[in-house]
Parts: C-alpha cells; sequence; structure tokens
C-alpha cells in the first residue's frame, strides 16, 4: 500500500525554486532517506509535505486523499507529523506538556506519554523539566515523541542528528530503532550518508530541488551518492563542447 505520493511537486522561496518537479512515492512501512548538501531543497520539501510550506505545483497524496491544499492541522489529522530541523521547542514548557501537545490532533493510536518513556528512556527523569533547559539529545528525543504522540501514519524526520555530539546521535539511533522496525512509515532526512544508508530501505539524492539518484539502500555504494550528493555525476555525463 501506498503512503505518500508525491507528483512533480513544485515548492518555490520567491522567484527561487526550491522543490522542481519532484515525484516519488512511499510504501507502508519503508524507510526512505533523502539525502543532499546543503540547499538542494530537502527540509522545504518536507516543510511542504507537511503544510508548512506552500505547494506551487503538482500533488501530495496521502493514502489515496489528494492533501495539496489542505492546512497543515488537516495534514496533521489525516496522518503525517513533522519533527522539523532545529528541534522548535516550547521552551517555557515541561516535555510532559510538550508531548501532550501532539495528542492534541486528536488521532487515535498506541502512541502516549508512557511508550514515549519507553522508546527514549532518558526523558524519564526529566518529564517534568522545562524543555529550553535539556540537552540537544532529550530535545530531539522531546520533539520526536511529540510528533508521535499524533499518532502519525507518516513520521518526517529532518536532520535528526544536527548539531548532536556523536554519542548523543548514537543514542538517539539507538532509541529509534526500535521505531524504525515497527511498521511506521519514515522519511527521513539526514547528512551523514553512513546513518542514512544503514538505517533506510531507499535513498533519494537531491540536488539543486531534483532527484539526481534513487535507489535501494542495499544496492548504492557510497561512491553513487557521495558523486549524486555534490553533482559529480552530473557533470561527468555532461558533454564538453568541441
Amino acid at each position: 500500500m501506498t503512503m505518500l505520493s508525491v507528483e512533480n511537486l513544485t515548492a518555490r522561496h520567491g522567484l527561487l525554486e526550491a522543490v522542481r518537479g519532484l515525484s516519488f512515492s512511499i510504501a507502508k512501512g519503508e524507510i526512505l532517506a533523502l539525502v543532499g548538501a546543503n540547499g538542494a531543497g530537502k527540509t522545504t520539501l518536507l516543510r511542504t509535505l507537511a503544510g508548512a510550506h506552500p505547494v506551487h505545483g503538482g500533488s501530495i497524496t496521502i493514502a489515496g486523499e489528494d492533501v495539496t491544499r489542505l492546512a497543515a492541522h488537516q495534514r496533521v489529522r489525516r496522518g503525517i507529523a513533522l519533527v522539523p530541523e532545529g528541534r522548535k521547542m516550547f521552551a517555557a514548557m515541561t516535555v510532559a506538556e510538550n508531548l501532550k501537545l501532539g495528542a492534541m490532533a486528536g488521532r487515535k493510536g498506541d502512541w502516549s506519554v508512557e511508550r514515549i518513556l519507553d522508546v527514549f528512556p532518558n526523558l524519564r527523569k526529566r518529564i517534568g523539566h522545562k524543555t529550553g533547559h535539556l540537552s540537544g539529545g532529550e530535545q530531539q528525543a522531546t520533539a520526536i515523541g511529540r510528533a508521535l504522540m499524533s499518532n502519525p501514519d507518516i513520521l518526517l524526520l529532518d536532520e535528526v542528528s544536527l548539531g548532536l555530539s556523536p554519542a548523543i546521535v548514537e543514542r538517539v539511533y539507538a532509541s529509534l530503532d526500535g521505531l524504525m522496525r515497527s511498521g511506521t512509515t519514515i522519511l527521513l532526512v539526514e547528512q551523514d550518508l553512513s546513518r542514512a544508508m544503514a538505517v533506510a530501505d531507499r535513498v533519494i539524492c537531491l540536488l539543486e530541488g531534483r532527484a539526481v539518484l534513487e535507489g535501494r539502500a542495499k544496492e548504492l555504494t557510497r561512491d553513487q551518492v557521495t558523486e549524486a550528493y555534490f553533482g559529480l555525476n552530473r557533470k561527468k555525463n555532461e558533454r564538453v563542447p568541441a
């Protein structure tokens, strides 16, 4: 079953096309990693899918329903949740209060505060603390937990490892391991190529808003992805004028 389908999607920042005619789909339970250099359009794509950035052209379908013109809160109710780049915590609110905000979408499901604490046990002792006083890893865990509390069918994770130490990244990904094996459909933006290729079923590499490489993670080499990441494969294929 296709959970998310994107057809000829275009998104702009003024006159700049950040996402250019992009098409792809994600099956139920699949993990798709989006990789690419800064400015490739990854964050704009996730924000557009979540309804936080306007669609200029094309369509977005969730479980067969066209949601292209729906507002962000309406898309949450259709089953899509975004963990934004930089985490975007309500710093004056506690971990518990941030988590409970995620449940306001009113979707039925198995996610609860207690289950979040089982997935991210480091939050248990911090549940009554304001998120502005948490470490980066604890904030990231809270942001993911808040999104899960909406009981999404599709989870959009933007730069999970951004600004975190290697040890904290290991801890966050270890906590996510159970989630990734639970059948949750995940679209993951990750700058760490090794990490992305290790956890994903498929990889799409974006360059200047376009998909320049797509394939099964196990069938792609790091060199192939690196060349696409920096546009080297495109340069190799360009003809040199006689």
